[in-house]
């Protein structure tokens, strides 16, 4: 008979058949490989739990999950040891590691930490995570009165030191986990019967009534049926679950299959008729009162940021975006006829020092952006919001900061206001999706970095002692080429709008 772990089950509580092909198949589940940025994400976790270590003094560590280490555990229970670091605890073919046991000798008793590397509780896993390990410690005999879940504090500033205590917040989830308890013990034998079962389950997983971001690893293989392009895409449908399960129920699969009388938003008509009637959507007078408020010389500007988990400088907070990279293309007047290329200047600006780079950012984007001139962006709440962060930390630039917010001009709200939609935007306004079919001549795909999110994390490496001289030199290479693509697309994209509305 398997052991089911924790995280197996709350896979399984994802979907199941996805927990199934982990365990029996994990040549399937374990086909793609995990980007730079999720790699990312995993060493934070473990980051975090180290941090959060420090809080209890008294803590001893137990390595594995072998036969030796849930030995140790067992020992050091007898012994009424007063902390210990993920004691391993089987029973009944469950199996768990805790973050954090510690005992009460007034009691008797335990108290349970669970360690999360967010900013809140997640109810909907973390909870469910907690309930898994209270009821299998006390299915192991242990007395467990009080149920912590311990996250990051969004709240906290770091100022010099770290401040352990207040970087975490503990959260005393006692009598919500207890509440679950019943319910998951049932639901854990139900995991543990459908994970031990040799054969395959037969049919789709229950990911075919979820939008495409909520598939699972294995979806495809499960799904054969299912085309890449799907129903699971239209836009915003993971959102309206009873929108998408009707469709599924009925056996539209496919975007050329949905009624023409169902009911959907603007934007998912607009997405589902552009592809079955091979159209594309261009309000020109809207998007001619768009731009008609663009003022020059034009500034094209995007920002890379890296999100750490543990505040590296002072003035931040847990995950609060550091900025390190901007490219900026500049043009000075309109084009005057229809064949002239935009008279451009390009500057860009990436912190490779040691330190903190918000004062060189905010210095560099004062000398460059100048007093007038709309700035444009795709995205603007993210850029704005890292320019009032900035703006707080570099006081002396408050002022300037702050009055740059006001001149930006957000370019994908043409697309997001539906004034132009294309079939091959597949419902999306991401940049990514509209610059192949604006100026398919520009590619991420020749490029070593994709996206931001492998930009942000080559960031630490950039600035770390891990790399070469040389291999430092083509990373800064390939940031800048990433960074510098991502400003230019915004050039293209708009000399394409001007050129339909001509």
């Amino acid at each position: 008979m398997m052991l089911l772990t924790k995280s197996d089950y709350i896979l399984y509580r994802e979907c199941p058949k996805n927990a199934w092909m982990k365990i029996h198949k994990p040549e399937i589940y374990y086909k793609s490989e995990l980007s730079q940025f999720e790699k990312y994400i995993i060493e934070t976790g473990n980051e975090v739990e180290l941090y959060a270590r420090r809080i209890f003094s008294d803590g001893l560590l137990i390595e594995g999950r072998d036969k030796k280490a849930r030995e140790l555990t067992q020992k050091l229970l007898k012994e009424k040891y007063p902390t210990l670091f993920q004691p391993v605890f089987v029973k009944d073919n469950f199996m768990a590691a805790v973050d954090v046991l510690k005992y009460d000798k007034e009691t008797d008793s335990y108290r349970i930490y669970e360690i999360k590397a967010s900013n809140e509780a997640d109810k909907k896993t973390h909870y469910y995570d907690l309930a898994f390990q209270v009821v299998l410690l006390r299915k192991c005999g242990l007395k467990v009165d009080v149920i912590n879940l311990m996250h990051l504090n969004p709240e906290y500033v770091r100022s010099g030191e770290l401040d352990i205590m207040q970087l975490f917040k503990s959260d005393d989830v006692t009598f919500e986990i207890n509440r679950l308890c019943e319910e998951i013990a049932i639901e854990m034998e139900q995991a543990l019967a459908y994970l031990s079962a040799e054969t395959e389950p037969k049919g789709p997983c229950c990911c075919i009534y979820k939008g495409r971001s909520g598939h699972c690893t294995t979806f495809k293989h499960s799904n054969p049926h299912i085309l890449e392009y799907s129903v699971h895409d239209i836009s915003r449908i993971g959102l309206s679950k009873k929108k998408l399960r009707e469709l599924i129920d009925i056996g539209c699969f496919h975007i050329h299959q949905v009624p023409e009388d169902m009911e959907l938003s603007e934007s998912q008509r607009n997405q589902v008729d552009t592809h079955n009637l091979d159209k594309i959507i261009i309000s020109k007078n809207k998007i001619i009162k768009e731009l008609e408020n663009l003022v020059y010389p034009l500034y094209f500007i995007d920002y890379e940021t890296f999100p750490s988990a543990i505040p590296l400088f002072n003035g931040f907070s847990p995950y609060q975006q550091i900025p390190f990279q901007y490219s900026l293309y500049v043009q000075e007047s309109p084009i005057q006829q229809a064949h002239d290329k935009p008279n451009l200047k390009h500057f860009e600006f990436l912190y490779v020092e040691a330190g903190e780079p918000s004062k060189a950012f905010a210095e560099s984007l004062k000398k460059h952006l100048g007093d007038k001139g709309s700035i444009i962006v795709w995205s603007k709440k993210f850029e704005c919001t890292i320019n009032k962060q900035l703006a707080k930390r570099v006081t002396e630039l408050a002022d300037y900061i702050e009055s740059v917010n006001a001149r930006v001009y957000d370019l994908m709200d043409v697309f997001t206001n539906q004034h132009y939609v294309h079939k091959d935007f597949r419902g999306s306004a991401s940049i990514k999706k509209v610059l192949p079919v604006l100026a398919p001549e520009l590619s991420y795909k020749e490029l070593a970095i994709h996206e931001g999110g492998t930009a942000a994390s080559s960031w630490l490496k950039l600035t770390g002692d891990g790399l070469s001289p040389a291999e430092k030199a083509q990373l800064k290479k390939d940031m800048l080429e990433y960074c510098k693509l991502d400003a230019f697309a915004m050039v293209r994209i708009l000399e394409e709008l001007e050129k339909m509305t001509n």
